[in-house]
């Protein structure tokens, strides 16, 4: 039987894994690794790095391998995965509609903080920016920037120019996910990819020979602000009492999540376009130390240095949009030629979030084909059409970004722990070590250590479910505050919840669609006997 559309699938080894690397490396990298690292300090890296080799690695084999398995059975999106993997249990595919959901809700939000980078960085090349950290005018320009200051503040100027930027992000995004998997997104990670690696590469190489910017502040120097980094008791803080912090855990682990794109439904489809004997133990190790490179060698090594140098550790330490919206650039107007490097650092942050955006749509558009038989411009149009109606509410409900942040939370944090729960189950307990070793094994020139096999089963579920658990305790109450108290977390929700009975009752027309080809199937085989 033959799920999905076939005639699709990656040009080369580099490409694949340049497009992983790609749908991983995005904002996460560039400005949530730095915002939440500089605001736990250099601590921050031992929960990250547990969590990288316990729940990021480890899962991150098992979506390839479950990936690869379905898409050689005729499958590419996660309902379909998960079904054949389940051997076909009618509740099956619907725990893969996370796999659609939340992707798609991802991108209602991400591309809009992409057009973010894109005008940030058309105002470095065309203007300098040189804006005037001592002027209020200047001190607001974020907020005014993206609405920040009241609900529908954007729509009040029909051609206000973070709206062009936006229009500009979508269609860049639908023209390159129309042309397909090799086309498009491949064709893309290959030119984008290096581009945006060299951008890192120039900024870090500046940030590490600044030096001591500011000679009356001998303190504030390159040393000392990689020490704000790395040294886990940088400021005399005790390394036990920051490890005892239960919020820097839950930190750390949704952050490998966010990075690696591990249960964001992502991975599982890119891999099932992959051949039998592709090396997908390989890929997928080297996609994942490629992420993590750019996020911690590139994205916190250029951010988090350079605002401790020019602000201190009090500037280096704001919130991810703080960081990377108003502190920076107040470091480029310090810095030599910082026009330049503004310039380079937001150009940066347009193509890393270009590269996760693409691939966030891929997963609902491999479902609308196999399993409502759309073609590529039928499924890009829906898929265009819905994602529209998602994005305009987060621009429109701007102001404090909270349709942002709710969204955010619920479906960025929340209903990615639950996919990637749900998915290092199926591959240690429904697909079995046995089956998913021997997906891992097939074409592998790296074969992937069995001890593994044990962390995935055992080790990856408890510790998934543990800080689930935890996280609830200590943050569920607040959250239920908000939706009791404010209406636009209430109406984030309830988007939320029509986009997902949306792909819901999808999921069931494509349940019948398959069942109907399989009957169809049997019966063509009955009668060739």
């Amino acid at each position: 039987m033959s799920g999905a559309n076939r005639r699709e699938g990656w040009g080369t080894r580099v490409g694949v894994i340049l497009a992983v690397t790609g749908s991983a490396v995005g904002l996460g990298n560039f400005l949530r690794f730095p915002g939440t690292a500089a605001e736990y300090g250099g601590a921050f890296m031992i929960p990250y790095v547990i969590a990288l080799l316990l729940l990021g690695l480890p899962i991150a084999w098992a979506e390839w391998a479950m990936g690869r398995y379905g898409g050689v059975r005729g499958f590419n999106s996660s309902p379909g995965i998960f079904r054949i993997i389940c051997n076909r249990a009618k509740g099956a595919p619907y725990l893969g509609v996370l796999g659609l959901l939340v992707p798609v809700m991802i991108y209602t939000y991400y591309v809009f903080i992409e057009a973010w980078c894109l005008g940030y960085a058309y105002h470095y090349l065309a203007y300098g920016f040189g804006w005037d950290s001592s002027n209020p005018a200047d001190q607001g320009f974020f907020g005014s920037f993206i609405g920040n200051n009241a609900d529908g503040e954007l729509f009040m100027h029909p051609a206000h120019p973070t709206l062009v930027f936006l229009g500009i992000c979508v269609v860049l995004n639908f023209v390159l996910i129309y042309r397909g998997i090799s086309k498009g997104i491949e064709w893309f990670a290959l030119r984008a990819m290096p581009l945006l690696v060299i951008c890192a590469i120039i900024i870090v190489i500046r940030v590490l020979t600044l030096g001591t910017p500011d000679p009356d502040k001998p303190d504030l120097n390159v040393i000392n602000a990689l020490g704000y980094m790395w040294n886990p008791v940088y400021g005399g803080k005790s390394l036990w009492v920051s490890l005892q912090n239960a919020e820097m855990w839950l930190e750390a682990a949704g952050q490998i999540f966010f990075s690696l794109s591990v249960g964001f439904g992502v991975i599982i489809t890119y891999s099932s376009y992959l051949k039998q004997r592709d090396d997908i133990a390989l890929s997928s190790t080297t996609a994942v130390a490629g992420n993590e490179w750019c996020e911690v060698a590139l994205g916190g090594m250029m951010a988090i240095p350079a605002a401790f140098l020019f602000l201190g550790a009090e500037g280096a330490g704001g919130s991810t949009f703080s960081l990377g919206f108003t502190s920076l650039p107040k470091v480029f107007l310090e810095m030599p030629a910082g026009w330049v490097f503004g310039f380079l650092f937001f150009f940066l942050l347009f193509f890393a979030a270009v590269t996760s955006s693409i691939s966030m749509l891929q997963p609902a558009i491999a479902f609308l084909e196999e399993g409502l038989g759309l073609d590529r411009k039928g499924s890009v149009c829906l898929l265009g059409f819905v994602t529209i109606i998602g994005t305009a509410f987060v621009v429109y409900f701007s102001a404090d970004t909270k349709a942002l942040a709710s969204i955010d939370f619920w479906v960025g944090n929340f209903c990615i722990y639950v996919l990637a729960t749900i998915q290092v189950i199926l591959f240690g307990w429904v697909l079995g070590l046995k089956k998913g070793f021997i997906e891992l094994d097939s074409g592998a020139e790296l074969r992937i250590p069995r001890f593994v096999g044990f962390i995935i089963k055992y080790v990856s579920p408890v510790f998934l479910i543990v800080i689930f658990a935890v996280w609830v305790a200590q943050n569920f109450g607040k959250y239920v505050d908000q939706f009791q108290q404010d209406n636009i977390v209430r109406w984030s929700l309830m988007l939320i919840g029509l986009f997902l009975v949306f792909f819901v009752v999808l999921t069931m027309q494509a349940v019948k669609r398959w069942e109907r080809q399989e009957q169809s199937e049997r019966a063509e085989g009955g009668a060739s006997i």
